[in-house]
């Protein structure tokens, strides 16, 4: 039996998050983790939280696609600002060389491991790897574009109501 994928891109009841820092996020996702939670997408939280920390370690890493130049200069042109600034649309689809984004189930704990240590390297290197729509991308507009990641991806776990 297949097991039918919720769009995304209609979901409601998601939260409404902004992060200014990866000490707001961790804080936030150690409330969940110690928390009654549901997601509303398609990944269990532990799937959340792996797939944030390997595109964290892709800023450092680099990550496995890179669009053509001329795309990545449009994509500059047209859309950087947005994605910088304002939390990203649910519902995009990852090209398949980006597949290895999609995380295998893992458990709420580990993955909340590799989140915690995928952030401390950002405190510990300084190297940043070009995005791979965008190319270049200075430590702060990394930062910008991988907090506003989170916080669509983050927006899809919400805490169950006791009441």
């Amino acid at each position: 039996m297949t097991a039918v994928l919720v769009n995304t891109k209609k979901v409601t009841g998601r939260r409404k998050l902004r992060f200014e820092s990866y000490k707001e996020l961790l804080t936030d996702v150690e409330q969940l983790a110690a928390a009654e939670i549901q997601t509303l997408g398609n990944w269990s939280f532990g799937q959340i939280l792996k797939h944030l920390a390997v595109a964290v370690d892709s800023m450092i890493d680099g990550g496995p696609f890179s669009l053509p130049v001329p795309v990545r200069f449009l994509m500059n042109f047209m859309v950087k600002k947005r994605m910088l600034t304002r939390t990203l649309s649910p519902g995009f689809q990852l090209p398949k060389s980006a597949r290895a984004l999609v995380p295998d189930e893992i458990s709420v704990e580990e993955g909340l491991g590799l989140l915690r240590a995928a952030i401390d390297r950002l405190d510990k290197e300084t190297k940043r790897a070009p995005h791979g729509a965008f190319g270049e991308l200075s430590p702060l507009e990394w930062d910008q574009f991988q907090l506003r990641h989170c916080e669509m991806h983050l927006s899809f776990v919400v805490p169950v109501d006791a009441g």
